[in-house]
C-alpha cells in the first residue's frame, strides 16, 4: 500500500472475486495527482426548466449578512456552503425553446459548460460525463462541441446498472460497443473515398462530418476501454420500482441525488448533469394535493394562489438539493476531503421568470467546489459592464484547473468576487 504511483483502479482478487478498491491516496497515479493541482476536481450541473420564482429564490440584500428568502431556508444549514447571484443571464432570447441557453451560453444548441469541462478533464473517468433526468426530459441541456444533443437517463435503474453492471451486462455491452465501432470504420472509410471526389465546399462540410465521427468514436473507444475496468460495489439499493410516473417527480430526483453522489464516491465520473424538468404533473404534498398542474402554476399570472403552491414545489425542490448536499458533505475522497469541498455543484436554470418566458435574471447557485461561500452576490443586469452568466462558468472551469477565458459571449471571470 506504499505505492504512490500504483494505478488507482488496481483491484484485489481472491478465491476467482474482483473487489475494486475505494478512492485511496495510496493508490493515487498521475491523473489524481494532477487533479490535486486544482482546487476542485468535479462539477455537478442541476437545471429546472421552470426555474424558481424569483421572489421567493432571490435574498432582499446582498453580501453575507442576507435574511433567508423562502426557497433558502430548506438550505439554512449549507448557508456558508454555497453563493447565490441575482442579475446574471446570457444576454439570450426569451422563451421556453431557449432554456437550453442555461450551460450553452448566448445560443441554444452550442457547446455546453458540462461537455467543455469533459473534454478537459473528464476522458480519466470510467465514464467522461454522465447526463440524467428527473422527470420528462422535455428540451435537450447538454451539447457536444459540434452541437449534438446527449441523451439523458430517465430511468434511476438505468444509471444503477451502468454504474454498477453485472459480469453478464458488461460483456454485452462490450459486444455492442465493439459492433458499433466496427460500423464507424467503415463510415470514416467511405467518407474518406468520398472526399477525393467533390467540391471545396463539400470538402469542408465532410471536414465538419469527420471532425463529428471522431468524437463519436473517441468516446466509445474510451468506452469499450471502461468495460474492463474494475466494477465498484455498493451497499445502495434501489426500490423495486423506477419512480418514473410525472407525479413521483420528486421521488426520482432524491434517487438520482443519492447516485450521483455514489458516481462521485466511486470516482466513475468527473461531470454530471441533471435535468428537472416540470409540465402537466398534480403534485401532493404532505397530504395537500395542489390546485394546478406544475407547468400551469408556473404560469401564475400574479394569482397569489397559484403562486403559494408553486412555491410548495419549489421548495420540495430545496428539500431534496438539501439532502444531496448533506451527503456530499459526509463523504470524502481520495485526498479525504468532503464531496463537497471537491465538487462545484450548479444549481440554476435558463429560465428566468416562467409566467413570462423571460430568459434574464436567470436563479443561480453555486455550492461547494472549494469557494469561500456564504454570500448574495447581486448584480446589476442592466449596466453597462454587468457581468455575465458566463463569466461565472469562466470562474467555474478556472476552479478546475482548466485554462480559459471564454464562454459564449463571456470573456472575464468573477473570481474577484469569491472573496
Amino acid at each position: 500500500m506504499n505505492q504512490p504511483t500504483t494505478d488507482r483502479r488496481q483491484f484485489l482478487k481472491a478465491a476467482g472475486v474482483s473487489l475494486a478498491l475505494p478512492a485511496l491516496e495510496s493508490f493515487a497515479g498521475p491523473a489524481v495527482a494532477a487533479a490535486n493541482s486544482a482546487k476542485a476536481k468535479n462539477i455537478v450541473c442541476i437545471g429546472t426548466y421552470l426555474g424558481f420564482y424569483q421572489s421567493a429564490f432571490f435574498p432582499k440584500q446582498a453580501g453575507r449578512d442576507y435574511d433567508l428568502p423562502t426557497l433558502l431556508k430548506p438550505l439554512a444549514e449549507h448557508r456558508d456552503e454555497f453563493t447565490v447571484f441575482s442579475g446574471l443571464d446570457h444576454r439570450a432570447a426569451n422563451g421556453h425553446g431557449a432554456w437550453n441557453n442555461f450551460l450553452c451560453g448566448q445560443n441554444p444548441n452550442s457547446y455546453s459548460l458540462d461537455q467543455m469541462v469533459t473534454d478537459k478533464i473528464g476522458q480519466d473517468s470510467r465514464f467522461p460525463s454522465i447526463q440524467l433526468s428527473a422527470g420528462k426530459a422535455s428540451r435537450t441541456m447538454s451539447h457536444t462541441k459540434q452541437g449534438v444533443a446527449l441523451p439523458m437517463i430517465q430511468r434511476p435503474s438505468v444509471l444503477y446498472g451502468k454504474l454498477f453492471a453485472s459480469p453478464e451486462d458488461r460483456a454485452h455491452n462490450e459486444y455492442l460497443l465493439r459492433s458499433g465501432h466496427s460500423s464507424l470504420d467503415v463510415v470514416l472509410d467511405d467518407a474518406k473515398r468520398l472526399q477525393k471526389s467533390v467540391s471545396s465546399d463539400d470538402k469542408a462540410k465532410l471536414a465538419e462530418y469527420f471532425d463529428s465521427l471522431r468524437e463519436v468514436e473517441r468516446r466509445m473507444t474510451r468506452q469499450i476501454r471502461a468495460v474492463n475496468e474494475p466494477v465498484p460495489e455498493t451497499n445502495y439499493r434501489l426500490p423495486d420500482h423506477d419512480p418514473i410516473a410525472p407525479t413521483l417527480q420528486l421521488e426520482a430526483e432524491n434517487l438520482m441525488y443519492d447516485l450521483i453522489a455514489l458516481a462521485l464516491e466511486t470516482e466513475s465520473t468527473r461531470v454530471m448533469s441533471l435535468f428537472i424538468g416540470g409540465l402537466g404533473q398534480v403534485f401532493t404534498i404532505n397530504g395537500e394535493t395542489l390546485q394546478s398542474g406544475y407547468h400551469a402554476l408556473s404560469h401564475h399570472g400574479n394569482d397569489p394562489d397559484a403562486i403559494a403552491d408553486l412555491i410548495k414545489v419549489e421548495t420540495e425542490h430545496m428539500r431534496c438539493f438539501n439532502r444531496f448536499l448533506a451527503r456530499l458533505k459526509t463523504k470524502t475522497d481520495a485526498r479525504g476531503q468532503s464531496l463537497l469541498d471537491s465538487t462545484i455543484v450548479l444549481l440554476g436554470s435558463g429560465m428566468g421568470d416562467a409566467s413570462r418566458h423571460a430568459n434574464s435574471n436567470l436563479p443561480t447557485m453555486v455550492a461547494g467546489g472549494g469557494f469561500k461561500h456564504g454570500q448574495h452576490i447581486a448584480t446589476d443586469g442592466k449596466a453597462k459592464d454587468a457581468p455575465l452568466l458566463g463569466d461565472l462558468y469562466i470562474t467555474l472551469m478556472q476552479q478546475l484547473g482548466i485554462e480559459t477565458n471564454r464562454f459564449s459571449n463571456a470573456s472575464r471571470n468573477l473570481n474577484h468576487l469569491f472573496i
